[in-house]
């Protein structure tokens, strides 16, 4: 399961056994605890639904502590880190079926399932859209008009929104670049400096390789733009904009929510052809005469 998950290559996700029940495990680590992590394990073993819905600086909040506290809390208690605390208490409480899907029922007939899956999918772009916030849409498009370069960035399953974002923008005529390597996206950040712009992508909000990215570029001057679910995730705490995206998921692979995030870009990719339609429709004209040789 790990393997499909945005943060599993940057060492977040676990090596735990899942055959040992994420409760059980804190409870038998409990006696060795700090007093501050303890007030972690004692909020985590009587909310785990809630740990499943909230970001580790939210967590932190909710027990009072920093999100130190409840790094070290996971890491003592025998997780590699909160990601991994997330995910096996998943595995505990979610439903077998719900690991595919949150509404799905075994039994489904195929037509269900899809009707299901569609809905599910509305429902996050409904979602996405109430939470738009009109003045980051503005300032983002702002950003971006203006940029002198671009850097989109991401890894997992954010890649294919970063390389669908580079394809719409670089039709446009601007300087941009998408990075999906976790080595070369800090790379380039180190060479951007004021006057670029960075867009990282990220739903959780918590993977490392985004995050460290986003950070160095801030540190030389560019402004972040940032596509997340988590509007209180590390990525934010460098964002000039943000951008949410939401959807109602329980499992870590956040299927519903990356149609909202494509959603977004698409929105920003519109209103900033709309504002150089001249332009826009030159280049079009351009890429259809050199593809079309290519067409049968």
């Amino acid at each position: 399961m790990a393997s499909q998950f945005e943060d599993v290559h940057n060492g977040d996700v676990m090596a735990s056994s899942p055959t040992i029940n994420a409760l059980t495990r804190i409870r038998s680590s409990y006696p060795s605890l700090a007093a501050s992590e303890k007030r972690v394990a004692n909020w985590v073993m009587k909310e785990p639904e809630k740990v499943l819905h909230l970001s580790m600086a939210q967590v932190a909040r909710e027990c009072g502590v920093s999100d130190t506290t409840v790094l070290r809390f996971c890491r003592n208690a025998g997780f590699q880190g909160y990601t991994d605390l997330k995910l096996s208490i998943a595995r505990d409480i979610v439903s077998p079926t719900q690991v595919v899907h949150d509404d799905i029922a075994e039994g489904d007939a195929p037509a269900t399932i899809a009707r299901k899956v569609f809905l599910s999918n509305i429902q996050a772009l409904q979602d996405t859209l109430e939470v738009l916030d009109e003045a980051a849409l503005i300032k983002a498009v702002e950003l971006i008009a203006a940029a002198e370069q671009i850097l989109i960035i991401g890894v997992g399953t954010s890649g294919p929104i970063v390389q669908d974002m580079y394809h719409m923008f670089f039709r446009l005529g601007f300087n941009v670049r998408a990075q999906t390597d976790s080595y070369l996206q800090l790379m380039e950040a180190a060479l951007v400096g004021p006057g670029d712009v960075v867009i990282g992508i990220s739903q959780s909000g918590s993977s490392t390789d985004p995050v460290l990215t986003v950070e160095e570029a801030k540190r030389n001057g560019a402004k972040i733009i940032v596509i997340t679910g988590n509007a209180e995730s590390p990525i934010t705490k460098s964002a000039d904009v943000t951008l949410l995206a939401v959807s109602r998921e329980t499992r870590a692979e956040a299927i519903a929510s990356r149609i909202a995030q494509m959603t977004l870009v698409d929105a920003l990719y519109v209103i900033i052809s709309m504002q150089m339609l001249p332009i826009t429709t030159e280049n079009e004209s351009k890429i259809w005469k050199a593809v079309i040789k290519k067409t049968l």
